[in-house]
């Protein structure tokens, strides 16, 4: 250890014993009778010690006043560097502030809410685009063909379609397996319809949700479909910030989550009556005389009736 720091860890003997220097001005600094008793002494370097006073402020609880004193070289005054008030081990913190776009957390969505998607979201990518050339990620392209290919070359010596035997996958046995034709008992129209009532009811059209929605279920992109006929009215949602996350939707369903809500069209403005209906125009019975082409007849002219 060299002598540098051997000697910045012994404190200045004047800058410690200035304790009534430091409460003066943590007095000074703070409002009366908050400046407590003198808790520590704390080495900050060569001449420099700060002290440290407990706080009895109600609602800093657990801090502590410092003040920082000094004292130059070869001086005999020691002089005053700054008072702060500091959070203590066991003092009360504010919790790790969190960015405004990491703030929303699951259900914290209410009805009426909107929470726009961004456009290069992660949980998302794009659809049907109206293109005849399928997407790269589709299963009809020609990229994936290839992988399919390949990936049947390593468990095969060659294409599936030359295999002098079926493969057991596409024998009816499985394929009515993967169907749910193999249980022994399934749904009955009854049981379909009482699931498809209560699904209604918790996540339906009717909902406040669903009401307040900018649109429905059906053309967002969260929605997982589901299959059977209850597939045909219902999906599940994979919005991790829906309250409908991970739960049975109806495709009449919506919330402020939905994937297109960054884009979705503001309503059209009415626009300004052309006519103003409001207001009463005045007409009179009569015209005026003097408001047609010819002159009026002097007053006393005798009438001679139609010419």
């Amino acid at each position: 250890m060299s002598a540098a720091t051997t000697r910045s860890r012994t404190p200045d003997r004047l800058c410690a014993e200035a304790v009534d220097i430091a409460r003066a001005a943590a007095d000074e600094a703070a409002a009366p009778g908050v400046v407590g008793e003198h808790v520590e002494t704390v080495v900050e370097g060569d001449r420099v010690v700060t002290h440290l006073f407990e706080c009895k402020d109600f609602g800093y609880r657990g801090w502590r006043w410092a003040v920082t004193v000094a004292r130059a070289s070869r001086a005999k005054y020691v002089t005053l560097d700054e008072v702060v008030l500091l959070p203590g081990p066991d003092a009360l913190l504010a919790p790790e502030w969190v960015p405004w776009s990491e703030r929303l957390r699951p259900g914290d969505l209410g009805p009426g809410d909107l929470l726009p998607t961004e456009s290069d979201d992660l949980r998302l990518e794009p659809g049907f685009s109206g293109e005849d050339a399928p997407a790269p990620n589709s299963p009809v392209s020609e990229e994936m063909a290839e992988l399919v290919e390949a990936e049947d070359a390593d468990l095969t010596d060659g294409p599936v379609a030359e295999l002098p035997i079926v493969p057991t996958r596409g024998s009816i046995s499985s394929v009515a397996e993967e169907l749910g034709l193999g249980r022994a008992r399934v749904l009955s129209r009854y049981g379909l319809h009482v699931a498809a009532d209560r699904w209604e009811e918790g996540f339906g059209a009717k909902t406040p949700m669903a009401q307040a929605a900018p649109a429905t279920c059906v053309s967002c992109g969260f929605l997982c479909p589901i299959g059977g006929s209850l597939g045909q009215a219902f999906g599940v949602c994979a919005n991790e910030f829906s309250p409908a996350d991970g739960r049975v939707v109806s495709l009449s369903y919506g919330c402020g989550g939905h994937s297109e809500a960054a884009v979705m069209p503001k309503p059209p403005r009415r626009a300004e009556p052309v006519i103003d209906e409001t207001v009463v125009d005045l007409l009179p019975l009569r015209p005026d005389a003097d408001a047609g082409s010819v002159d009026a007849v002097a007053a006393g002219a005798d009438d001679l009736g139609h010419s």
